[in-house]
Order: C-alpha cells, then structure tokens, then sequence
C-alpha cells in the first residue's frame, strides 16, 4: 500500500515537474541559443570591424593613423564598405608628410604650452622667432566653398609648417570628425580676436592688401615690418591687393608673422603648383597633380558619428541593392531667371544623350519584357527643389524602360533654399555630398562646389551640365576630378602684367564650367607613364 502510495505520489511529482523541467530546459536551451547567436553576431562584427580597420587603412595606404579609436569615427574606418577601392594612390613623401604634421599639431595645438606661449604674441610689437606658427580658417559662404578652401589652407600649412586651426560656427558642429589624433583642430572660443573676423572693417584693417598698400609696392614686401598676425582675404570679392598672397615676394615676408587669418570660398590649391617657393615641394606630395583633393579630402572630412548615421541608414535603406547608383546634383543659381522646364530638358538630354538613364517607351501598348534578374539603378537626386524629383521619378513610373531595366528614384531632402547658419541643415548637405560621392555615375552643376566636392570624394570624372541655355552640349564630361578654382591669380607679380594662369604649366587647365577658372590635370609626364 506504501508503495502504491509512493508510486502514485512519485507519477504525480513527475507530471508536474517534468513538463516544468521541459519548458525551462527549452526556455534555457532557446535563451542559450539566443546568447550564443548574440556572441557569435557580436564576434562577427568585432571580426568585421577589425576587417574594415585593416581594409581601411591598405584602401587608402596609409592616410589613416592606426592610432585613432574607432568608436570616435566609425566612418574613418568603414567607409571602404561603401565605397570602390581608389586607383589613385598617395605617395609616400605624403603619407610622411602627414605623420610629421600630426606630430607638429599635437605639439603645437590649442591649450598646448607651445600655444599659450605664441598666443601672447598677438599683442606683442616685437616678433621674436616661434615654434609654432599658425593658419586659421575663417568660414565665407556654404558648406562646399568651406571644403575646398578648408583644404586648400591644409596643403597650405603642410608647406609652410604651420598648424591649421578651423574656426566655425554652429552650424558646423559635429560635421567631421577631428582629422587628427590626439588633440583638436577647433579654434578654442575663447581665442582673443573671434570676435573681430565677422568684421569686414577690421579684417581689412589688419589685412596683407592694406599692409601692402602702406608699403607702396608690392616688389618692397620683404621689407615688410612684421606684425604678430595678419589677415589674409582670399575670397572671391575681396580685396584686389591681397591677391598678391600668391607672390614669391609676398611669402618670403609671410613667413615670419606667426598668425594668418585666412578667410576665402575658393579652392585656392592649384596656386602652389605655380608659386616657385612651393611648386616643388606640391609636386613631390603629388606626383598625380589630379589627386589633391582626392586624397586631402579623405583624409581630412570623416563625417561624424551623427553624420555617418544619416548616411549609412539612407544608403541601405535605398540604394544599397541597386546594380549601379546614379548622382544627380542640381543646382538652380537663379530661380527666377531659370526655368525649372529648361533645366530638367537640359538634364534629359544630357543623360540620354550619354546614356546614363534609359529611355522610356513611349507606345501607347507596351508591355515590359519579363525578366527574372532585371538590372536595378537608383537615381540620388540633390537639390534644393522637389520638381526634379518628381518629374523624374514620374517619367520612370508611368512608363516602362526600352531595356527592360528597373528605375528607382530617391530624394533625400528638399529644403528650398540654402539655410545660412542653420547646423542641421549642413548636416543634411554634408550627408547627401558624401551619398553623391558614392555614386557609380555623376552628373554635376556647373560652378558648383556641392557638386565639385562630391567628385572629388569619389575620385571619379563626372559629367558637368552646362548652363542652361548657354552652350552645347548639354553635359561634358571632367577633365579631371579636381575642383575649379574659380577665381586664380591675374597677374604676373614681377612684371604686374595681366597673365592667363590656365597656360602656364601643362598640368593646369581651364575649367569646364568656367573660362576663366583653372584646376590642375594629369600632365603629359603622367599621361605617358
């Protein structure tokens, strides 16, 4: 009878209990399935991570410090997976030359004891020879005017051993990462002078014209008395005298003034392959005259982790399964003078004409051919206006394709009009620039920064449209990738007579977009190597 008890009292317990022991065991065994894929995603993509570190650093041959931190700048590090390999390789006098800028900026940056001690100069009549001396940056116009000549002040600094400070606003904060480990590029904000920059009056005042013009000739600036800083007004309205910054004369005195502010919308870079003081050392950085930017560029403006958000959640949402992705950049100078009709026949013919975007077919009774692998292009349209966009992705959806391909059409912004001073707003531009320059194809606007730093990102020739109702055709395509300089020197500093800087070495050219322009090519040396 006990052990009938014991018997029924043991079935019991295990009815109960088994069944238990069976849902916790599979909750276990699900919980622990679950924490194994989570490890194994987690040391996939730690893998991944350190795969993208390695490919990151051999894809640009060594632009990148390996001393950075990852997690400061993903994109630093991952931008290889979105981007094609480059052809166009730095030369290793370049990479040096970085590595020893670093090393100078780390020395030399801000709050350093080098930096403190030049920074009581400012006020100093007398100037005594320094460590350290200084580029600052000063921002004019929009985000892609501040690229270039954020670049042009860099290659600036490399030839001149000054450190390159960057003061802007917030509206660019948190654009880029910092370019260089270990310290800032920033201008602090409690810098002395900020507050005089948004002056035109004091920047004039302070400024190498004015300096210049005290002096009476510009063949006497070696007898320049050397303030403790001086302004440097390079923008495309500015003063005329200034202009003689591009001058061999002008720079053997610049050498000794430990501050240069530097204000200027243009990509200025091309100069110092013509300046003698610094054509040889330029050309020994880049052998491949083409490349400059290409490689400042990358090397430079890592989009910020925010930034990179932006780019990588839009690229894979839209146009990561596409087969080929096509940029269209447009940019209306004037609206009420264009017509939007007139711009998009312009950007039509310019596609179709180069077959870049398919036709469509226009019988009434057609049907699409049916294919089980139809080749996908996603079309990234730019602009401040959303017609493009719809008038593209129109023409796309109401007919089909003559080749059977599938069109998508993407817009990721459509503001209306440039938001000066408004961080969010660049951050949507600096976004859709860096999206462009991941294009397999690239249509650009003339005169366009936006356009020319999208190119030269990607290191590809896009095809420039013309200005509307101005000349065929209606595209052409880059003579190289290099941004225009739109506005060079005119005029020879010894004998002060007008000169045409476009024919004056092999390696610089007029712009396409603009005669009186010039950007740097390859030369004939480069072409026949």
């Amino acid at each position: 009878m006990v052990t009938m008890e014991r018997s029924t009292t043991i079935l019991v317990v295990c009815s109960i209990v088994l069944p238990v022991l069976f849902m916790v065991s599979t909750m276990y065994r699900n919980s622990i399935s679950d924490l194994f894929g989570t490890l194994s995603k987690a040391k996939f993509l730690t893998r991944k991570v350190q795969n993208v570190a390695e490919l990151e650093i051999d894809d640009k041959n060594g632009l990148v410090n390996p001393v950075f931190d990852e997690r400061t700048c993903f994109s630093r590090f991952q931008s290889n997976l979105y981007r094609k390999i480059s052809p166009q390789k730095p030369s290793p006098y370049l990479i040096s030359k970085l590595r020893s800028y670093e090393d100078l900026h780390k020395y030399c940056g801000p709050h350093t004891e080098s930096y403190n001690r030049t920074l009581k100069r400012l006020d100093s009549k007398n100037i005594t020879s320094t460590n350290c001396k200084y580029i600052v940056w000063i921002p004019a116009n929009g985000l892609g005017n501040r690229i270039i000549s954020i670049a042009s002040s860099f290659l600036y600094a490399l030839l001149t051993n000054r450190v390159l400070l960057i003061n802007h606003g917030t509206d660019m904060d948190d654009l880029f990462c910092e370019p260089f480990p270990n310290t800032s590029w920033l201008l602090p904000k409690d810098f002395p002078l900020k507050n005089q920059f948004a002056s035109s009056k004091l920047r004039y005042a302070h400024s190498l014209g004015s300096l210049l013009k005290s002096s009476a000739t510009i063949n006497n600036s070696k007898e320049l008395k050397s303030p403790s800083f001086l302004y440097l007004n390079l923008g495309h309205g500015d003063y005329d005298l200034d202009q003689a910054f591009y001058c061999n004369q002008t720079q053997q005195a610049l050498q000794k003034i430990p501050w240069l502010f530097l204000l200027s919308d243009q990509y200025f870079a091309p100069s110092f392959f013509l300046d003698p003081p610094f054509k040889q050392e330029a050309s020994k950085l880049f052998p491949e005259k083409e490349t400059v930017f290409n490689h400042l560029g990358n090397y430079l403006f890592n989009p910020s982790n925010q930034a990179w958000g932006l780019i990588t959640r839009f690229y894979q949402a839209y146009l990561a399964k596409a087969d080929e992705k096509i940029g269209l950049q447009i940019r209306v100078f004037n609206v009420n003078a264009t017509p939007f009709e007139r711009v998009m026949d312009q950007i039509l013919s310019c596609t179709m004409q180069e077959k870049l975007l398919p036709e469509v077919d226009t019988k009434k009774e057609s049907l699409p051919s049916p294919s089980k692998n139809p080749i996908l292009k996603a079309i990234l349209i730019t602009s401040l206006y959303p017609e493009f966009y719809e008038n593209i992705s129109n023409m796309y959806w109401t007919r089909p394709t003559v080749n059977g391909e599938v069109i998508e059409v993407y817009q990721p912004s459509h503001e209306e009009y440039q938001h000066f001073g408004d961080n969010m707003h660049n951050m949507k531009a600096w976004a859709e620039i860096y999206l462009l320059s991941l294009s397999d194809v690239l249509v650009i606007s003339s005169w366009s920064t936006f356009g020319y730093v999208a190119q030269g990102l990607g290191g590809a020739k896009a095809w420039i449209l013309s200005k509307p109702g101005h000349r065929n055709p209606p595209c052409q395509r880059a003579i190289s990738m290099e941004p225009c300089f739109h506005f060079p020197p005119r005029y020879n500093c010894s004998s002060k007579n007008k000169i045409d800087s476009g024919d004056l070495a092999p390696y610089l050219r007029h712009c396409e977009d603009r005669r009186g322009g010039i950007k740097l090519v390859k030369d004939q040396e480069e072409l026949q190597q």
